[in-house]
């Protein structure tokens, strides 16, 4: 059995118990917010991140990041919160990648910032790293590849430098999946995901998850109940029935989504394609190294002679929708929607204007979403603002 292989069998059957409803395959829905506290089972509630249906969906993302725990919150931001407050006091230090998801940034200067954290920013090259790591540097915070400009990082270089320091690192996985790349085995700490996105996957659920060590989750645990982000039997339910589909969905993206980078790049309407999986991408190689395919999303520049709303308008397949990672395709303005709440000198600083489009590639035929970029790319020429 490859590596490949199993992590599809995982997808289907880690994690699951059956019960006695019928001896049914499906785990049973428990939509109870009260248990019987005397049965030895300990207190169980559903804000403890504790019910029947919690501790399957979390048994089967550990086993599929190849963790010793895991535990899922009521969305990707609930998750990233309760790791920075479980692990750090104020006064210490934190490092962050350069160009990180909005909401992440946001939740650090708005809320984490007068708390008393500090942070400093990296620009993603090992050798710049160990000159940012203080006294109380306790945890470096990236993505790979990132939101929305598809950075890739060298992950085992930059875990080793960390770990070498006594420096935890974390990673927001969300885009690669554990189908597609695992930090934990090129050692990293811990894993985050927006749960909403692939591990969903039908854009009908809010959820985050969080994987590692079970020393780390038991830390981050108490921090995760007193923010209060759970979720019900129901959506819990939902969410395991998306992980057996997991391997499947993400696959048939990543096939597509190179497809459509190749034809993009090829295309007189756009300026430039950014996604790792072109020979040309500047982290082509070290994607090639760390992940089994280079993911569904991709994000490209319209040259400057189209206009971006006639081109949102021209589309007929692809929804510009907020959100990403559904079976089917969407696009989205980061400017206006995942980096809005970005300072505008930050937004200038990285590229992103209302040109730059972030596309979630679903699993439709590959030739139709090609033509439909095509007719909208034909149909955007005019004048554009920058």
């Amino acid at each position: 059995m490859t590596e490949r292989t199993r992590r599809s069998t995982l997808c289907v059957h880690a994690g699951q118990q059956r019960g006695p409803a019928e001896n049914g395959l499906n785990t049973p829905i428990v939509t109870s917010t009260a248990y019987d506290y005397t049965d030895g089972e300990g207190v169980r509630y559903p804000r403890y991140l504790n019910t029947p249906n919690h501790r399957v969906v979390a048994a089967k993302i550990a086993a599929l990041e190849g963790a010793e725990d895991a535990l899922v919150s009521g969305s990707g931001l609930g998750s990233i919160s309760a790791l920075l407050f479980g692990l750090l006091e104020p006064g210490d230090h934190v490092i962050l990648l350069d160009g990180l998801y909005g909401g992440t940034t946001d939740l650090i200067e708005g809320l984490l910032t007068p708390w008393g954290l500090r942070h400093s920013t990296w620009d993603g090259d090992p050798a710049t790293l160990e000159a940012l790591i203080e006294e109380r540097t306790k945890l470096a915070w990236v993505e790979s590849p990132t939101n929305p400009l598809l950075d890739v990082i060298d992950l085992a270089a930059t875990a080793e430098i960390l770990s070498a320091r006594g420096v935890l690192a974390a990673i927001d996985n969300t885009f690669a999946t554990p189908i597609l790349q695992r930090p934990l085995g090129l050692g990293f700490d811990l894993v985050m995901h927006s749960a909403t996105k692939y591990f969903g996957g039908h854009s009908d659920l809010l959820c985050g998850a969080l994987a590692g060590s079970a020393e780390l989750i038991d830390r981050i645990r108490p921090a995760a109940i007193r923010l209060g982000s759970s979720l019900n039997g129901q959506d819990l339910a939902l969410l395991e029935r998306s992980l057996k589909t997991l391997a499947l969905r993400v696959e048939r993206q990543s096939r597509n989504a190179l497809k459509l980078a190749r034809s993009l790049a090829e295309h007189v309407g756009v300026a430039a394609v950014h996604y790792p999986g072109l020979p040309e991408d500047p982290g082509h190689a070290i994607a090639r190294r760390q992940m089994d395919r280079f993911g569904g999303m991709l994000t490209f520049r319209l040259a400057a002679d189209r206009d971006p709303g006639r081109f949102l308008a021209a589309l007929e397949i692809i929804a510009p929708a907020v959100s990403l990672a559904g079976v089917e395709s969407t696009i989205c303005q980061p400017s206006r929607t995942s980096h809005a709440r970005v300072t505008a000198e930050t937004r200038e600083r990285l590229g992103i204007d209302d040109r730059l489009m972030r596309l979630s590639v679903g699993i439709e035929s590959a030739e139709d979403l090609i033509e439909d970029l095509g007719r909208a790319l034909g149909q955007s020429t005019g004048a554009s603002s920058p």
